[in-house]
């Protein structure tokens, strides 16, 4: 995994004394995709081995590197954890040894690396995305990411996503960093989140009557609040989660005449959301299945009805 040493920002400037140990220079390439023409920096095997954890890979996954430099986190992934997937680089000779590293640790029916811009590289069939680029080039590739499918787990070496915090973070020591010159890295992990924000619809039976809920959801990233509309009163949404496209929250409302706790749990696809809601109050404990559409949708099936 490389990181393209190709802007100077602020963000940079902890790290550029550990990059003149090292005899890194800066150059003033296009972050967006020139050909870099500089040494490229390589992820410590230990922070390599780090991010695969953190991202949970198994051999289920398909793994896309974007900057794979000498390909050590694809061929890692495939040799430990027995997942598929590939890498892009604009420097061919990165290429080249990315794939007689393959070679040599026996994966290449598993694994390929790409001369590619990774911003006009498909990753709509990768579930995990690694990552060690510079926080302008992480900012232009946000959007993308978010367009993913939910729950494509994505893993960044030393730099953030600016106001998208990640899901878990941690700082490691990395004493090979800089060709041995040492440091500390910074591993941080985000699971793309679904499209919640915005009205939606249900409706289930409480008590053997038919009760409509009218949800108001917010969202920034996989941060999520809103109210609840029960019985025309609002009641604010407490403990809401999202996780990918798992989501969960809570209220208490009356309900024929009574206060009764409602604990959601669901899964996010597309316009609708399915799961289970447990119901507990003074004169009620159960268990029922409900489904929400969003209120647009729910409108047009009312209006063909």
């Amino acid at each position: 995994m490389q990181r393209l040493l190709t802007v100077f920002i602020p963000a940079f400037t902890r790290v550029l004394p550990a990059l003149a140990c090292a005899g890194l220079l800066v150059t003033g390439a296009s972050a967006a995709g020139d050909q870099p023409s500089v040494p490229y920096v390589p992820t410590p095997q230990a922070v390599v081995d780090r991010m695969l954890a953190m991202a949970k890979v198994t051999a289920q996954d398909y793994l896309i590197d974007l900057g794979s430099g000498d390909g050590r986190i694809v061929v890692t992934a495939a040799k430990k954890f027995g997942a598929r997937g590939f890498g892009v680089d604009l420097n061919p000779v990165r290429i080249d040894e990315a794939n007689t590293n393959a070679r040599k640790a026996g994966v290449t029916d598993k694994v390929a690396f790409y001369q590619r811009n990774l911003f006009e590289t498909d990753l709509s069939d990768a579930t995990v995305i690694t990552m060690y680029l510079l926080p302008r080039v992480n900012l232009q590739l946000r959007p993308k990411l978010l367009e993913l499918k939910p729950g494509t787990r994505l893993v960044s070496h030393d730099f953030d996503m600016g106001d998208w915090k990640p899901d878990a973070s941690v700082r490691m020591d990395a004493g090979d960093k800089f060709s041995g010159a040492g440091g500390d890295s910074d591993v941080y992990f985000w699971v793309v989140p679904a499209k919640v924000a915005g009205n939606w619809r249900s409706q289930f039976p409480v008590s053997g009557k038919p009760q409509t809920y009218e949800f108001q959801f917010e969202q920034q990233y996989q941060m999520v609040s809103g109210s609840v509309q029960v019985n025309g009163r609002p009641v604010k949404i407490l403990d809401a989660k999202l996780r990918g496209a798992e989501l969960a929250f809570s209220f208490t409302a009356e309900v024929n005449g009574t206060p009764v706790k409602h604990e959601f749990s669901g899964r996010v696809d597309g316009g609708r959301i399915t799961g289970q809601a447990a119901l507990s109050g003074s004169r009620l404990t159960a268990r029922v299945e409900w489904i929400a559409e969003r209120a647009v949708r729910a409108a047009g099936l009312e209006a063909r009805n």
